[in-house]
């Protein structure tokens, strides 16, 4: 059976700590191998695609990271020799959190256009109980930009409304939970109501258009209902292009060297 998860360490091949990993490690490949699990080792060096893939740092090395089929990770990093047989335990058992790809917590979030990461998309998003409007984006599609003011009017007409809350999601920089959310290209919204209901919005994008839809779409969560600026009649749109395609995300598909010697790439 093909392994449901793969376990990679990244370390400095220079060090001279490195052989006593690699003797660890094979150790552990050889316990853990019927168990579902393929090993994999990789020079931090000749590794920077799978660091940006993954959002590691150099001064995490030497680090290991377990990657799951339905894309769930799990990590440790500053790793010694003799921490790998304990975390791996632990990871087994069921004791250690995934990891999640994500940029720092803003120190503050006063903008009418609330900034998600990965970190707090639970809390902002699935748990505040409100109606949430996201915005999947990268800093570098013309179309997210032109749609970003548009999004600060939406917000600051629902300021008023303690249901609603539009927010923001640079998709490059934050991990997708992609049993949920589809994002093929940006801008790519989606909607979460109060009472937890997803759909992908593929309307216009005018502020009356996402207005319009939120009034639809959205629940009361037991406050107040406020007034909020009713949008005119949508206007047409004449057709253009919607999305900036992702581009090439950084390839886990580099050569990586198992305990064994056997070179094989991380798909």
């Amino acid at each position: 059976n093909s392994p449901n998860a793969k376990a990679m360490l990244f370390a400095n091949f220079t060090s001279a700590s490195t052989e006593a990993f690699k003797a660890k490690y094979r150790e552990i490949a050889e316990q853990y191998k019927q168990q579902g699990i393929s090993f994999l080792i990789g020079d931090v060096e000749s590794s920077q695609g799978a660091f940006q893939y993954f959002g590691l740092k150099e001064d995490q090395v030497p680090l290991i990271i377990i990657r799951h089929t339905d894309g769930k990770k799990f990590f440790k990093p500053n790793l010694e020799p003799d921490h790998l047989a304990a975390w791996l335990k632990a990871y087994k058992d069921g004791d250690v959190a995934p990891f999640v790809k994500s940029e720092p917590i803003p120190a503050t979030n006063n903008e009418p256009v609330k900034v998600v990461v990965g970190e707090t998309l639970q809390e902002i998003v699935f748990n505040s109980g409100k109606n949430v409007l996201l915005e999947f984006y990268a800093p570098w599609c013309g179309h997210c930009k032109s749609l970003a003011p548009i999004l600060d009017e939406v917000a600051v007409s629902f300021q008023s409304d303690p249901d609603v809350v539009i927010a923001k999601l640079d998709a490059t920089a934050n991990d997708i939970p992609s049993d949920t959310f589809e994002v093929q290209g940006y801008p790519t919204l989606y909607f979460r109501s109060a009472s937890g209901k997803i759909s992908q919005y593929d309307g216009g994008r005018t502020k009356e258009h996402i207005i319009e839809f939120i009034q639809k779409n959205k629940d009361t969560t037991g406050a107040a209902q406020q007034e909020v600026e009713q949008p005119k009649a949508p206007a047409q749109q004449e057709d253009q292009p919607t999305l900036c395609l992702q581009k090439n995300q950084p390839s886990l598909g580099q050569k990586l060297v198992n305990p064994t010697g056997f070179k094989t790439k991380i798909k």
